[in-house]
């Protein structure tokens, strides 16, 4: 069956009839399609998405893995806080503690670098989906035919980028095994802090509200691009000028009241809709609690270690911050397939599609197999679930280690032809790798970093027979394992030169060079290990390439069953989405209203952080704001707000629009039940939340004395 598959494989990338109107993360070019004059927007399709003209489109950007909003002609950048973080982390310092107290550039002269930014436009897009399946053969191995198509890829991207000078290309899946788009992108590398709000405003709450509601955070920061005198991308200069965006976004000091239509354009992260009850039983049962575990293990340390002083809760900020974000998100993912009974529900319908294909001979000759194949591929990959895991954060987790297998993976790749290479170590990304590297070892802690390499290993060490690790299993020595593999990491440490960022520089100049690359025993134990990551890599392009045309088969007949297009997952491209301004009832007899206001922030404090509000801002609030500020209905300020779109990791920073297309407030997170959204969409349950851009004006305006922000925007 599978060669039957692969042989049909015809891309489509279109969309007639589309689900619920309030679900769905839509491919941009795709909107003309819905009826969203009927929905509420006042403004033309054409107004947000034009292909031969300027739209809302043109002011959207990618600020690394988020969305930011060009709200000036001066580059100025409007985004969240936690996306902006790492950027106040590395101007910080425990004598000037940005993080703690804010930051405010009152002129361009005193804006500061963000460090390992890059800001994304996208130019155009194209259909490349026949030139990627062509590479195909199906006579080829699993591993050639994932080879195959990882090279084609390589080569579409090339040859767009030599036909766009100093553009960058990424060909995007949107449907697995099925449709691939090549998208032209400009990158920004000169990207600066023009202001951040006080952690006690930006991060009000911290990890106890993370993911709930009612929240009262402003969540946001202004960040600014650059570019060289002649306007093209460069890296940071002094001599580099703000950069001029094609489209200019207006923002409304006006607001939403509830039940108004909002709409939303970003780059959400990933989602899997399309995947199937096998797909959300490894996810439920193995990879989400291993993670949940580990993660909160991280979290522990790290704030442990914290306690000592700011500087290093400064250094270890980052890791506490994600690692937080990522372990709650989860929570409310496990909690949720449950609530919902998703596996369930899956699996009924699944049920169903199979008596479907059993009933027509057609159907059943090309299909009756399929579901079973998917089934077998996730049981053999949740009985190896906790072994790759391991490997993987064994990879990452330690900045050591992370540092030696990318100078001794480099040793091997950078001497081979340039599309030959992992993407990592092609010419166009090699700077880039160096950099986040460099930037890694700003936050590098060697007591936080020597606790995690010790549990990785002791995690390792603990895997069933089968399962073993042959390098680990030489640190034992024979012994139970714990103290072998204490002295084992001590003297790794003690010997090891990559704990200094300069050494691991000078490593990947000689890789780069063909030269040979120092004897360090942290790359001679990665040389050790590094058969285990072949193994395992291989094994996971397998996997792929079997799964894939398996899932463009299982879209087919769906297709044939619902009679119904679908919409593409998410997976890091700009897409568009729209509903309503509105609460939504948790649990029984509760009900939570889409608005928090000021006087909410004067409730929750507590004097002690995540709950410590400047004294300025309560008198401010004690006093009361002036009428430009004020939500009518409110008869206050409006701080944060829930709608209900479609949104996921990677919409944070994104623009909440009006139905007139101007900004009324900035994307920040979900509520707890709305963490499912990933993997399914609630009506009941699927609401988003912004701060509202009244409670931002109002910050900048009372609080800071941002005049020159407001003046930039002519807001003043």
């Amino acid at each position: 069956m599978k060669k039957t598959i692969l042989a049909c494989l015809i891309a489509v990338f279109l969309f007639s009839a589309f689900s619920a109107a309030e679900e769905g993360m839509y491919p941009v070019s795709e909107i003309s399609k819905l009826d969203l004059k009927s929905k509420g927007l006042a403004v033309s399709p054409l107004d947000i998405f034009n292909p031969d003209g300027t739209s809302i489109f043109n002011g959207i950007c990618k600020v690394g893995g988020a969305t930011g909003s060009f709200i000036s002609d001066k580059g100025l950048i409007i985004t969240n806080h936690h996306v902006a973080y790492g950027a106040v982390q590395a101007a910080s310092s425990a004598e000037q503690d940005y993080l703690t107290d804010g930051f405010y550039a009152a002129s361009l002269q005193e804006e500061v670098q963000a460090p390992g930014y890059v800001v994304r436009i996208t130019e155009s897009y194209a259909d490349v989906s026949e030139q990627v399946l062509n590479a195909v053969d199906s006579e080829m191995a699993l591993k050639d035919q994932a080879d195959a198509v990882e090279k084609k890829i390589k080569e579409i991207v090339k040859e767009a980028e030599e036909k766009h000078p100093g553009k960058r290309a990424e060909v995007s899946e949107m449907f697995p095994g099925k449709t691939y788009v090549l998208f032209i992108y400009t990158y920004l590398r000169d990207i600066r802090l023009v202001y951040a709000p006080p952690r006690s405003i930006g991060n009000f709450g911290g990890e106890t509200d993370n993911w709930m509601w009612p929240r009262h955070t402003g969540d946001f920061s202004l960040l600014r691009a650059y570019v060289a005198p002649d306007g093209s991308p460069a890296g940071y200069a002094q001599e580099n000028v703000p950069f001029k965006p094609q489209k200019v976004l207006s923002i409304d000091p006006a607001g939403v009241q509830e039940n108004d239509f909002v709409f939303m354009l970003g780059y959400p992260g990933r989602t899997y809709r399309n995947r199937t009850s096998f797909f959300l039983e490894y996810q439920y049962n193995e990879r989400m609690p291993w993670i949940v575990d580990y993660y909160q293990w991280e979290i522990d340390l790290a704030e442990k270690f914290s306690q000592k002083d700011r500087g290093t809760a400064i250094k270890l900020s980052t890791r506490i911050k994600w690692r937080s974000n990522t372990m709650k998100n989860y929570r409310g993912k496990i909690q949720g397939i449950g609530r919902l009974n998703l596996i369930r529900d899956k699996k009924q319908e699944e049920a169903a599609l199979q008596e479907f294909i059993e009933a027509d001979n057609d159907l059943k000759k090309e299909y009756s197999g399929l579901l079973d194949e998917i089934r077998d591929i996730y049981s053999a990959l949740s009985k190896e679930s906790r072994r790759e895991l391991i490997l993987q954060y064994l990879r990452s987790g330690s900045t050591l280690l992370s540092a030696a297998y990318t100078v001794y993976e480099g040793s091997i790749e950078l001497v081979k032809p340039d599309l030959e290479r992992k993407s990592t170590y092609m010419d166009r990304n090699f700077s880039r790798t160096k950099q986040y590297m460099a930037q890694g070892f700003k936050n590098y802690f060697e007591p936080a970093d020597k606790a995690v390499l010790y549990k990785l290993l002791s995690m390792a060490s603990q895997l069933p027979g089968e399962q073993k690790i042959q390098a680990v299993e030489q640190i034992q020595d024979g012994t139970a394992g714990g103290d072998a593999i204490q002295a084992f990491v001590d003297g790794l440490y003690a010997q090891s030169a990559l704990t200094q960022i300069s050494a691991v520089s000078d490593a990947l100049e000689k890789a780069a060079a063909g030269k040979d690359i120092p004897a360090d025993p942290a790359i001679t134990f990665i040389k050790a290990l590094y058969p285990e990551y072949e193994a395992l890599e291989k094994t996971q392009k397998e996997r792929k390439a079997e799964l894939d045309p398996l899932l463009a088969a299982l879209l087919d007949v769906r297709r044939q069953y619902k009679k119904e297009q679908f919409i593409p997952d998410a997976n890091g491209t700009l897409r568009f989405t729209y509903g309503y301004i509105e609460g939504y009832s948790p649990k029984d007899a509760v009900y939570y209203k889409p608005f928090t206001t000021i006087a909410g922030i004067h409730e929750k404090t507590t004097g002690e952080p995540p709950f410590d509000t400047p004294e300025k801002l309560l008198s401010l609030i004690r006093k009361g704001a002036a009428s430009a500020f004020i939500q009518p209905q409110l008869k206050t300020v409006p701080v944060d707000m829930l709608y209900s779109m479609d949104t996921t990791g990677g919409n944070s920073g994104s623009p909440v629009f009006n139905a007139q297309g101007s900004i009324i407030g900035i994307n920040f997170d979900r509520a707890f039940e709305a963490t499912i959204n990933d993997f399914a969409w609630s009506q009941d349950y699927s609401r988003s939340i912004g701060v509202d851009i009244r409670y931002v004006l109002w910050i900048l305006k009372e609080f800071s004395g941002a005049d020159s922000i407001l003046a930039e925007l002519g807001l003043q």
